[in-house]
């Protein structure tokens, strides 16, 4: 099934010129992509694109199978609660404790309290936090605010999980961390995105690469298929 799908999707601003051009691929649900690209290459208008920051100024979006143009604003907001966002700023709330930034999204749906404290505890235990429950932001260090930011993406089991630049801020101990909790979200049926610009993780960590080159995408499966058969065709010649 494909979760996300693009038809001649283009996006403007304004009357600027095309940002993105004649994007038309599918991503299944499950799967797991790095996205990059050369900065201006367009990586952050793609992602308001997937979060449902912005429409695209032409062609078709389709989002957990629903057409996104279509979409009125209430059926925006309730689409946009399966979509778990981690942004490279954190955009946590400083004058919020761990435990209060992470209980936003469920408070926000009407969950009761003792409910709320049990999911946002378990949470924060797994992404290795049960002891910061009551620590404001400002105490932690980059890794822990990242790991808080990626637990209140998560606390409402969201269909897909975007990151943008997740690693950008942290040492590569910390940053192997991140990555591992996103392939167990993987592993759980969460279909993630991660918007990187560091090669070494997109070659240690083997998974499908989505890559913006002036506003267009290019996947390296795609990019595979095309040496295979370049490949097919030397070896034939030589026979």
């Amino acid at each position: 099934m494909a979760l996300i799908s693009f038809e001649n999707v283009g996006l403007r601003y304004s009357t600027g010129p095309e940002v993105l051009h004649d994007l038309n691929f599918d991503l299944q649900a499950g799967s797991f992509h790095f996205l990059t690209g050369a900065s201006g290459a367009g990586k952050t208008s793609l992602m308001k694109l997937l979060y449902l920051g912005q429409k695209p100024t032409r062609g078709q979006l389709k989002i957990l199978g629903r057409d996104v143009m279509t979409l009125s604003r209430s059926q925006m907001t309730q689409l946009r609660r399966q979509i778990g966002v981690v942004f490279q700023d954190f955009r946590l709330l400083d004058h919020l404790t761990a435990f209060d930034n992470v209980a936003l999204p469920l408070r926000a749906t009407g969950m009761i309290e003792p409910k709320v404290a049990k999911t946002v505890k378990e949470l924060l235990d797994w992404v290795g936090l049960g002891h910061a429950l009551q620590s404001l932001p400002k105490t932690l260090s980059g890794g822990e605010k990242q790991r808080i930011a990626i637990a209140r993406a998560i606390i409402n089991r969201p269909k897909m999980l975007l990151a943008d630049e997740p690693t950008g801020n942290v040492d590569r101990r910390i940053s192997d961390k991140l990555l591992h909790l996103f392939e167990e979200l993987n592993r759980l049926g969460t279909t993630v995105i991660i918007a990187t610009h560091d090669q070494s993780i997109i070659e240690k960590y083997n998974h499908p690469v989505l890559r913006l080159e002036n506003g267009r995408i290019q996947r390296n499966d795609d990019m595979m298929r095309v040496k295979n058969t370049l490949s097919s065709l030397a070896q034939a010649i030589h026979e």
